[in-house]
């Protein structure tokens, strides 16, 4: 089977010496209109790839940054269909990978199977699921795997050894370590145990394994970095655009980049 574009973009950059990158944006805060011109910024900016947020009413895993630019995309009654739509429209202006993260009631409303085969017509990559035990996936993951859209697996500070060998062994892309214990947001600092669960974590799988929950500077970039392969910052990208504080996007992209770690 050939490299998907999400692993090819992960390889590459690995294989280029640098750190994987993957910034978190909420799809139509700021209008959906922008969406476009957002991805090609992060694009041209060096990001790997792209996680794509899907505005809902009950995000259990979001925090309060991602939650506000939820409800600032709700109030122009942006929903899953809409952003499908304009992903398959911009499709050929774009060569980042795009992971979408949302939850399971907008996938059940849509229709699962529909849902699968629009990800593909719109060049989704990768999904994320966060309400979604590996216990009650194959209500999705063979429509998935029809369509060659990766399921990506969310790793937990608290998680037991085992069940981290569940999920190190069946996450598809790359494995998400979440290195805090609660909701997404900015972080002063990290326990002091987290190095060694990345690399617990990473030892457990040949795939990439990136750090995301609470990243939002560049020193956390290169700390957390160096213990995967690279890292997921949502928080303070969004608040970055909405601030339109665009420089400090680029130096957080640029801080993944061999050139800069330390």
């Amino acid at each position: 089977m050939s490299k998907t574009t999400l692993q090819q973009a992960f390889e590459d950059t690995l294989t280029g010496g640098d750190k994987i990158f993957v910034p978190y944006i909420m799809a139509g805060d700021g209008g959906l209109d922008g969406l476009a011109e957002r991805i090609q910024f992060l694009e041209e900016s060096g990001a790997t790839a792209l996680e794509l947020g899907i505005p809902f009413s009950d995000p259990v895993a979001d925090g309060p940054t991602v939650q506000a630019a939820g409800l600032r995309a709700l109030e122009k009654n942006v929903s899953l269909r809409d952003v499908l739509g304009k992903l398959k429209d911009t499709k050929q202006d774009r060569k980042i990978p795009i992971i979408l993260m949302t939850y399971m009631n907008p996938i059940f409303a849509y229709n699962i199977e529909a849902f699968a085969k629009d990800c593909i017509d719109s060049g989704v990559d990768g999904l994320i699921i966060p309400d979604l035990p590996m216990e009650e996936e194959n209500h999705i993951t063979s429509y998935l795997t029809e369509n060659e859209v990766a399921l990506i697996r969310l790793a937990a500070l608290t998680s037991p050894d085992e069940r981290l060998e569940q999920i190190a062994e069946k996450t598809e892309g790359f494995l998400y370590a979440v290195t805090v214990k609660g909701t997404t947001g900015a972080q002063v600092e990290f326990e002091s145990t987290v190095g060694d669960y990345i690399k617990r974590v990473k030892a457990l799988t040949s795939k990439p394994v990136l750090a995301g929950f609470g990243v939002s500077t560049p020193e956390q970039v290169r700390q957390l970095s160096a213990f995967g392969d690279g890292v997921v910052v949502g928080s303070e990208i969004i608040t970055c655009f909405h601030e339109d504080k665009r420089d400090k996007i680029v130096e957080l992209i640029q801080a993944s980049k061999r050139s800069k770690q330390i």
